[in-house]
């Protein structure tokens, strides 16, 4: 369902009213509002409506606040998940240390062959191999820098044929690789806004993984120096720390899903947004714009913003799990 300007005034209206995207509503109609839903909610949803139509394109999302769906779009729809899929990647890899399969200390060779050439991540910039690394320095830079080598070598340990049972196993049938005819490798992908909204909300109750990995996971997604140029953009560094998230972008795909945290660190808010073009004003320039200037970022810095001052106020967490928020320490060396 492609977002027109048309429709969001139409949207906008439902949500002032109460309302919210409905799951498989076609385009100009939306679902029927929650019986009260809270101010804020409400202009949310109408913030999202907005923000949408501005930067066109195809949008599907699931976003709750607490308990209570705020916004879902087309939450069902098989999308191509891109790096978002690398949370479920890291979830698999993370299964198979907590059946004391392989271990989190555990070394994998880092070879020229197996390097990516190419702009992204920072195993391409070493010019330096062999090396070695551990697999908590892979799944690091898996989900913070979205380093496409550190696919390649969780690969090494977690094939892609198994990678995609271990998800099955936990009820995601959508959130699957696509597997090469190396079976070590694979393309990351597919999903959908509910199956990643789902993994997630199921990772901060620790329904997924051990104590143990979740806190690994969620310190990874929560770093400083994971993705900032979306929904955390117009974040304090603080307010930063309390947003898990993971962003995924290739031709003209701009996804991101992540979780919201409250100051005692339990989960107050989940969000998945999928979006592909063509988006406002594209061109041959933008097209190829994967940074925050691209419109569909631009929305999702406003939305994210707007997420978070609703979350503050949230009443219901998620679970009943804390996932305490890691204090910034900036250092100068030393």
């Amino acid at each position: 369902m492609k977002i027109t300007r048309r429709f969001a005034i139409g949207l906008g209206t439902a949500a002032a009213a109460g309302g919210v995207l409905g799951a498989g509503a076609g385009a100009g109609t939306a679902a029927a509002a929650p019986a009260a839903p809270d101010r804020s909610t409400r202009r949310l949803s109408a913030t999202y409506a907005r923000e949408v139509a501005r930067a066109e394109g195809t949008w599907s999302s699931l976003i709750s606040v607490g308990p209570d769906v705020v916004v879902e779009q087309q939450p069902d729809k098989v999308v191509n998940a891109q790096s978002v899929n690398k949370i479920a990647v890291a979830t698999a890899v993370l299964d198979k240390i907590d059946r004391g399969l392989l271990t989190l200390d555990q070394r994998v060779d880092v070879t020229s062959a197996i390097v990516i050439q190419d702009t992204d991540g920072v195993f391409a910039l070493d010019r330096a191999y062999p090396s070695s690394v551990t697999l908590g320095h892979v799944m690091s830079t898996l989900l913070t820098v979205s380093d496409n080598t550190a696919v390649r070598l969780c690969g090494l340990v977690c094939p892609a044929a198994e990678l995609n049972e271990i998800l099955q196993a936990k009820g995601f049938v959508h959130t699957q690789v696509v597997p090469v005819q190396n079976p070590n490798r694979f393309f990351l992908g597919t999903t959908t806004p509910r199956e990643t909204h789902t993994l997630l909300t199921k990772l901060v109750s620790g329904q997924l993984l051990s104590p143990t990995s979740t806190d690994f996971l969620l310190n990874v997604l929560r770093a400083t120096s994971a993705f900032t140029d979306g929904v955390r953009l117009n974040l304090t560094t603080p307010e930063r720390l309390r947003v898990a998230t993971k962003a995924g972008w290739f031709n003209e795909d701009r996804h991101e899903a992540g979780v919201v945290f409250d100051p005692a660190g339990a989960a107050v808010a989940t969000y998945a947004m999928f979006a592909t073009g063509p988006f406002s004003g594209d061109d041959a320039v933008n097209t190829t714009d994967f940074a925050a200037t691209h419109p569909a970022l631009r929305a999702r810095q406003v939305i994210g913003r707007a997420l978070f001052d609703v979350a503050g106020a949230a009443a219901a967490p998620v679970s009943t799990r804390v996932h305490r928020t890691p204090a910034y320490r900036p250092s100068n060396g030393g």
